[in-house]
């Protein structure tokens, strides 16, 4: 867990890592014209890794601390990220569920940042750099060479509910 009392060199270094994980998630998310750009993203990212910073710094604070801590924060922000979660009327279409996944991972990963864990941290962050980029060409390849079409699992339940309810009538 969290030294007691981290230097103010510590807790710079923390937060700092924190709000360029949230510049650089947001930044990719901004580039491609979705939401939650980088405002969003470094005040999740920040506000994870304060957190954590906080939790550590109390007197006789454990791992059980930090445990619950971490379930809140991985639980709460999902509320966040079911806002830029968008169903079109009438459509089976859903957007937003990269970036929502994208709040999630960067709440995490402030919080990584937050409890000292650099490392760990960085290659998350290469990792889901690695992600965003290369994700959906490599969707866009698989649909051309495999010939299969996208379909979300949100189409699959509306037509299943409007199949049901066809043979109701």
């Amino acid at each position: 867990m969290l030294a007691n009392n981290p230097s103010v060199l510590e807790i710079l270094l923390r937060l700092g890592l924190a709000l360029l994980a949230g510049i650089v998630l947001g930044l990719n998310r901004w580039m491609h014209h979705k939401s939650a750009g980088i405002r969003t993203q470094s005040l999740v990212a920040l506000g994870s890794a304060l957190v954590m910073l906080l939790i550590g710094s109390y007197p006789g604070a454990d791992a059980q601390a930090g445990s619950r801590v971490l379930q809140g924060l991985i639980t709460g922000i999902g509320f966040l990220g079911a806002g830029v979660i968008i169903r079109q009327d009438q459509s089976p279409t859903v957007h937003g569920l990269t970036t929502a996944a994208s709040i999630w991972a960067c709440a995490i990963l402030g919080a990584t940042f937050g409890a000292g864990f650099y490392v760990l941290g960085l290659c998350a962050m290469l990792a889901m750099l690695l992600i965003l980029e290369l994700g959906g060409p490599l969707e866009q390849l698989s649909k051309k060479y495999l010939g299969k079409q996208r379909e979300s699992e949100a189409s699959e339940d509306l037509r299943d509910h409007s199949d049901r309810s066809d043979s109701l009538r």
